[in-house]
């Protein structure tokens, strides 16, 4: 099943009146159960990339084609239901909000639904357990080590089962051990429940991991 397809989709940004390329002509496809890594050095393109294919930012040219649908033709209501029911996101700073708990921040997308509070409590609490962090459920963000946090954004990504769960640099603020430890429940996750995960990464370790490896320099893909 194919989940995305982009037809060369470029991304230029403005650089003091002269034009930066940041991706030249990409097309790719990304498939239900992929655990794909988008790699390159820093100014590749990939975290360009990852915005494009998570509707968080639009092609200068070409399109995007998300779950047979092309996203160009969609009004900014549409992408932001697109964005907040069929992708997950796990971002390297976490972005869990401060002030709530562990459970409430796995829970807010969720709230966001329209999800009624008994079913995303008894889904939140089901899932923290599923991933080993039952104890953290009343802790907030301060209270938590890097490696917790960055597991409760990953349930919080998946919470709401969606089509695709896009990683940018997710273990770059994480110690070795931890960031295996995370790697070993997202591949997890792929391979028991099929969730489909694409990477942007230059960490070896996330390489490594990859079933396919998408290689960018100069906004082109040259492997892949």
């Amino acid at each position: 099943m194919e989940i995305i397809r982009t037809e060369a989709i470029e991304k230029t940004y403005d650089g003091n009146g002269l034009p930066v390329h940041a991706l030249r002509p990409i097309n790719m496809v990304v498939d239900k159960g992929e655990f794909l890594v988008i790699a390159g050095p820093s100014g590749s393109g990939k975290t360009t990339l990852l915005n494009l294919l998570g509707a968080l930012d639009t092609p200068t040219k070409g399109k995007i084609f998300f779950d047979g649908e092309d996203i160009g033709s969609k009004s900014r209501r549409a992408i932001a239901g697109i964005r907040l029911r069929k992708i997950g996101f796990v971002f390297q700073a976490y972005n869990l909000i401060p002030v709530l708990s562990a459970t409430e921040n796995i829970e807010f997308t969720m709230m966001l639904c329209g999800v009624p509070e008994k079913e995303r409590r008894a889904r939140s609490l089901a899932l923290m357990e599923d991933l080993g962090i039952g104890e953290l459920s009343k802790k907030r963000p301060n209270e938590m080590s890097g490696g917790q946090q960055q597991r409760v954004a990953v349930a919080r990504a998946i919470v709401n089962n969606p089509l695709l769960i896009l990683a940018d640099e997710p273990t770059a603020n994480l110690d070795s051990i931890t960031a295996g430890n995370l790697l070993d429940l997202m591949q997890r996750l792929n391979e028991e429940k099929s969730l489909t995960f694409v990477f942007s990464s230059h960490d070896s370790k996330v390489i490594d991991r990859a079933k396919r490896l998408l290689v960018l320099s100069d906004g082109r893909i040259v492997n892949g």
